[in-house]
């Protein structure tokens, strides 16, 4: 079974991503910033990260950018999500490292189509 990382700042969202994550055969491992996020990923890489954009500590940006730094760090399929919908928000994101972008509010219907587009499904 695939390993999917949630990281976000609101419990709500990170439980909404976990039941849509369960439902398309995941398990799932949380993180409420990017800081304990990375160190959870220096313990054990997933196979999938789900990262909101805006968060304390550290963004999704700086995170994926450690991530992509990391021994293994390239490995996992990573998907940005924020409210930013400014097409300069998504190209730093793609630069940083990630494979995809949803906006929020999102639904399963939307991360099962961008993990499927990625090649995570």
């Amino acid at each position: 079974m695939k390993n999917c990382l949630i990281v976000d700042d609101s419990r709500v969202i990170r439980a909404v991503a976990r039941r849509i994550l369960a439902g398309l055969g995941f398990q799932t491992s949380e993180a409420g910033d990017g800081k304990a996020a990375l160190d959870g990923c220096m313990e054990r890489m997933p196979d999938v990260v789900l990262v909101d954009w805006n968060m304390p500590v550290m963004n999704g940006i700086d995170f994926v950018r450690s991530l992509r730094r990391l021994p293994k760090g390239g490995d996992p399929k990573v998907v940005v999500c924020t409210t930013e919908n400014d097409v300069d928000c998504v190209r730093q994101a793609m630069e940083a490292g990630a494979d995809e972008y949803i906006m929020k509010p999102f639904d399963s219907d939307i991360v099962g189509s961008k993990l499927e587009l990625i090649g995570a499904l």
